[in-house]
């Protein structure tokens, strides 16, 4: 591969830094980003977020515990933190069809991450 090139994919294992937009809500998320989920449901749809999944243990928050408001609505499966600064909801937090606990990643609140080279599928939300 060429050094102007891109890949569209990265290493199991990079470490990634997202934010909400003023910066007080900061955290460390380890995975391989190659994919995204855009969803219809009424939320997500307004918010437009690019979400990735992976388990709690590969999220570590660094800062802004006391800036996050927690919003559920529907099933109450989710807590969708915002800043209550900025108000940007930049991770979510939940269990996995699993049942284990995890975190859906904003991947637009990732910082020097291109999540336009990232492919997304689309899921129905609004249907579930």
């Amino acid at each position: 591969m060429s050094e102007t090139s891109q890949s569209t994919t990265t290493p199991a294992n990079e470490k990634h830094i997202g934010s909400c937009h003023c910066g007080k809500v900061r955290y460390e998320v380890t995975g391989k980003f190659d994919s995204g989920i855009t969803c219809n449901c009424s939320i997500c749809s307004r918010t437009g977020a690019i979400l990735t999944f992976v388990p709690v243990e590969q999220f570590k928050l660094v800062s802004g515990e006391d800036q996050l408001t927690d919003y559920q609505f529907n099933k109450m499966r989710l807590h969708h933190f915002f800043c209550k600064t900025c108000g940007v909801r930049s991770f979510a937090s939940g269990n996995g069809p699993d049942g284990k606990e995890m975190r859906a990643i904003n991947m637009r609140c990732l910082e020097n991450f291109d999540f336009e080279a990232v492919p997304t599928k689309q899921y129905n939300g609004k249907a579930s």
